[in-house]
């Protein structure tokens, strides 16, 4: 485990920045060799995963399309340490972001950058609270080499409404993300070759709660939660909600949580192998398997 430790090389910056059917088509067989290619051990240049420790106040977190629930914080601890050895056993290097004690949902570091390629975008949480979340990460990827981008006012991004598939960039439209925020992704993605698709999100908190992918670009997602599945070219419908979430190890390992054992079977009956994580307390925060890490996989040294 790497810590990155919290300068100040940045302040100024930050100062500144802080102002359907089962299957719906089928995607050009190109397309679907290369997005495999992309997850494949060998074509991946660099295994880094930024995670960083829950808070001690993280039963505060946010919730809004759930009913709150206590959340065992000691609990919630041992999880994630699991979790990160998951992702350790499995070949990725975990950078632990400094904590941000004072802020609650910061454990879910996903959402404070979106990385593509090698450009870092630092977000501008669509919840005000969750401001302050992103100093940290944005020094972390600056120290693993990232050139560094930022949200500006007005636009908000959550990087849990981003989910890519290849050089396609899904972005989620809702009540965490505005048009600006969309506006700029597009202007600093688009000239690096992504085409970035925007998504409604209505029925969930980010995009990625609804959906997420498979290593051969499929999109996956619980039919209940997924506002328009037929904008993806290839869809997957799974039967519960959590099923919809899957980070790709490598291969065809994908992780997931332990709560959808239904759909853990189904892709494990399609070839794939599951490796599962209780991840219970940060689940009754809206929390997935995706939104504790952000997973950078296209650093060269």
């Amino acid at each position: 485990m790497v810590l990155v430790p919290r300068g100040c090389m940045m302040a100024d910056r930050r100062q500144a920045h802080g102002a359907g059917p089962p299957l719906a088509g089928t995607p050009p067989r190109d397309l679907h060799e290369k997005t495999r290619k992309d997850t494949e051990d060998t074509d991946v240049p660099s295994k880094k995963a930024l995670i960083r420790r829950p808070g001690p106040r993280l039963a505060e977190g946010l919730v809004t399309h759930v009913e709150r629930e206590d959340v065992d914080v000691d609990l919630a601890v041992e999880q994630w340490e699991a979790y990160a050895q998951a992702l350790r056993a499995h070949g990725w290097e975990t950078v632990e972001v400094e904590p941000a004690d004072d802020c609650p949902d910061a454990v879910f570091v996903e959402d404070a950058v979106v990385v593509f390629r090698n450009v870092a975008l630092i977000t501008r949480p669509g919840a005000e609270s969750r401001r302050g979340e992103t100093a940290g990460v944005e020094e972390a990827v600056a120290r693993l080499g990232c050139s560094v981008n930022w949200i500006w006012e007005p636009g908000t991004l959550d990087g849990g409404d981003v989910l890519k598939v290849g050089d396609t960039v899904y972005v989620g439209r809702g009540g965490r993300t505005n048009a600006a925020g969309v506006q700029q992704l597009r202007a600093a993605f688009e000239p690096l070759g992504a085409r970035v698709v925007a998504v409604p999100v209505s029925r969930v908190l980010h995009l990625k709660s609804a959906v997420t992918a498979l290593p051969d670009g499929t999109v996956i997602g619980h039919i209940p939660k997924v506002d328009r599945p037929s904008l993806f070219p290839r869809f997957l419908s799974v039967p519960e909600e959590s099923g919809a979430h899957v980070v790709l190890l490598g291969g065809d390992r994908l992780l997931m949580a332990a709560s959808a054992p239904r759909t853990a079977d189904l892709l494990t009956d399609l070839g794939f192998e599951v490796v599962v994580v209780d991840i219970s307390e940060f689940e009754k925060l809206e929390g997935c398997v995706t939104c504790l890490s952000v997973r950078l996989r296209e650093l060269y040294a």
